[in-house]
């Protein structure tokens, strides 16, 4: 027991009574005073001493010459009893004071000489030490940039060197088997890929992911993996091999045919099947026991990656009690009624909160997932520290608006911006002169390219000039062909560009170009050097990175952006022709002003969006998870030695 535990104990068994007592004796008490006969009577000796009664019906038994006394003269005992009760009560309080005060100015000088700390200022050093490493955080995320270099440091130091796992569906890489019998690398059009890959680089990490291509199994080592790039590795390659009844069942039934839509504004009806449900569930599993092979200890750091897997982060919990688990959402959160369309949507938010982190892109997709659980499950939620505690477990819910890599990787040996605008060109049978409109998206219903498209034929019958002086290049990866939401947008598409094309096109030139193929990153870059205009239509997206690319592409500061209005990116690209485009009189008006735009705004534009995306690029993304996890896993094992240290304390 401490010294001041003893004191109050001393407090309690000894001074209080003396107190209380007296307290009571100071207390007003009414007697009924005697008649006179009886005083005089009892002073003779012929009574006995006076019973008196109380108004409480107690009975006392008191000299009738003292109830005498007390009755005449009460106005002169009273304030003085009142007085030293006061005294007497302040003395105690100073005395507690002094004496507890010292002893916790002792213990912190033998903290500051001997480093020693008893149990009772421990929690008092914890949150000192907190708020100095999240003041010591801050001024590093605030006055120094974010780079490979700097993640790299991050987890060597901060995480100790702890491996840094990633779980996602679509694999950076995909070798394929070409008519010669040859292997061919591909990048997939994936803005994911397109942030994580840098980040796992940086990381020395593991990615683990489908093996979807049909020459991946024909590279992999004995344990379903490889280094990624070949020679001179900056990362490992972990593959998981689905069949295709499981692929249609996880990826193209539950994932795509249910919970995308679920979770878009795009006016398609999702489908939940109880088949997917559990292929769904068997392939999460799968997953999780891949990335749980990878680990080199039992306390990992897993990255787990998008609404493919919504139920993993609870199966690595189980299997890994002590990892740190921070889950990212790419996708929009909906609304709690949205979300409840989901006949299994306990099962996927109990899933999500086996995290220790959970990511959005916005804080409105955050207070989404807060009300969601809180209308859905019997949970805690802490709406002003962002937090959920369920199942004993406290989750923290974290907007971190995901971004590119700065610089672009594809820019080391790219031609410049005029040598891309000529071969750009000189590609598509175009005049020089010609200034060119862009779209860069997967030809997906949650992209606004049918809306798009209808913005580009109203342009051209509000603005005959521009016929034969301006083209709309649309570069439109295949993707979910199996679907049939997505095969009827694909006829769909290509009825409007055949329309368009119809009506305003001549001799040889067509307004509207679709190249519905795949195209690597380096050809991407390209396109977004060479264009005039870049428009992001999309109708509902977590972030959309294609804006942040463009902005990326254009060191000229030459190019203007439209952008829709319903994209993380636009809260972020405030110099961007923000639209509606579902307004086809809007996106045509924006596209107009765009290609009208004079080169001054144009670099004044581009110039304050650039600076934003160098600063907030794909690295202080993932460097602020990161930090956060780390903060995470510091408190953890301060509580865990405080914990430690208190119940040695008590056997002592």
């Amino acid at each position: 027991m401490t010294r001041t535990a003893r004191f109050s104990l001393l407090v309690l068994t000894g001074v209080l009574p003396f107190v209380l007592a007296l307290a009571f004796v100071g207390s007003e008490r009414v007697f009924t005073a005697p008649e006179p006969e009886t005083i005089a009577a009892a002073t003779a000796g012929h009574l006995e001493p006076a019973r008196l009664i109380l108004p409480m019906s107690d009975t006392a038994v008191v000299p009738a010459p003292y109830v005498t006394r007390q009755s005449e003269s009460p106005a002169t005992f009273r304030p003085i009893r009142i007085g030293a009760l006061a005294m007497s009560m302040a003395a105690l309080t100073f005395i507690a004071y002094r004496l507890s005060r010292r002893h916790w100015t002792d213990a912190l000088r033998r903290v500051l000489r001997e480093g020693r700390v008893t149990p009772e200022l421990q929690p008092v050093l914890s949150e000192v030490r907190e708020f100095v490493d999240r003041l010591r955080a801050h001024e590093r995320t605030e006055d120094s940039p974010w780079n490979a270099s700097r993640l790299s440091d991050l987890v060597r130091t901060s995480l100790l060197g702890e491996r840094v796992i990633v779980l996602a569906n679509r694999e950076p890489v995909i070798h394929v088997r070409t008519e010669t019998g040859d292997v061919a690398t591909t990048h997939p059009a994936s803005g994911l890929v397109t942030a994580l890959e840098p980040i796992v680089a940086a990381c020395s990490g593991v990615w683990v992911a489908h093996g979807s291509g049909s020459a991946d199994r024909d590279l992999v080592d004995s344990r379903d993996g490889l280094d990624i790039p070949a020679g001179d590795p900056s990362y490992r390659l972990r593959r998981v091999w689905l069949t295709q009844e499981e692929e249609q069942g996880y990826y193209y039934g539950f994932a795509n045919e249910g919970l995308w839509p679920l979770c878009h504004l795009a006016h398609v009806r999702p489908v939940f099947r109880l088949d997917d449900l559990h292929a769904y569930w068997q392939i999460n599993d799968r997953f999780a026991e891949a990335a749980a092979h990878e680990a080199r200890t039992d306390s990992p750091i897993i990255l787990v990656q998008d609404y493919h897997f919504a139920l993993a982060p609870r199966i690595l919990r189980e299997r890994l009690p002590r990892a740190t688990i921070v889950t990212f959402w790419h996708i929009p959160w909906p609304n709690a009624e949205s979300f409840g369309i989901c006949p299994w949507s306990k099962h996927l938010l109990e899933g999500l909160l086996g995290s220790s982190i959970l990511g959005f892109h916005t804080q409105t997709h955050c207070n989404n997932f807060l009300d969601t659980v809180d209308r859905t499950l019997e949970a805690h939620v802490d709406r002003e520290n962002g937090a959920v505690t369920y199942a004993g477990r406290r989750v923290l819910v974290r907007a971190y608006p995901i971004s590119v890599q700065w610089p672009s990787r594809w820019s080391d040996g790219a031609p410049d911006i005029a040598t891309c605008r000529r071969l750009v060109r000189e590609q598509l049978g175009i005049e020089p002169e010609t200034r060119i409109a862009l779209g860069v998206d997967r030809l997906d219903y949650t992209k606004g390219i049918e809306e798009k498209l209808s913005s580009v034929e109203r342009l051209l019958e509000s603005h005959p000039e521009l016929r034969g002086e301006f083209v709309f290049v649309q570069l439109a990866a295949p993707s979910r062909e199996r679907l049939p939401a997505y095969q009827q947008l694909g006829t769909r598409v290509r009825e409007i560009v055949a329309r368009v094309n119809g009506r305003f096109g001549q001799d040889g030139y067509q307004p509207i170009v679709l190249l519905e193929q795949h195209h690597e990153p380096t050809d991407v870059y390209r396109f977004m050097r060479a264009a005039d205009v870049c428009y992001v239509s999309s109708l509902h997206d977590g972030m959309n990175l294609v804006a942040k690319e463009f902005v990326g592409a254009r060191e000229d500061e030459r190019g203007v952006l439209v952008l829709s209005a319903f994209t993380g990116a636009a809260r972020e690209l405030s110099d961007a022709i923000v639209v509606n485009p579902y307004d086809i009189e809007a996106g045509a008006r924006a596209l107009a002003f765009a290609l009208t735009m004079s080169e001054e705004e144009q670099r004044d534009r581009m110039g304050h969006m650039r600076a934003h995306v160098a600063y907030h690029n794909a690295y202080r993304w993932a460097g602020t998870m990161l930090t956060d996890a780390a903060r995470l896993r510091d408190r953890e094992r301060r509580i865990a030695r405080q914990t430690s240290h208190s119940m040695a304390y008590e056997t002592t």
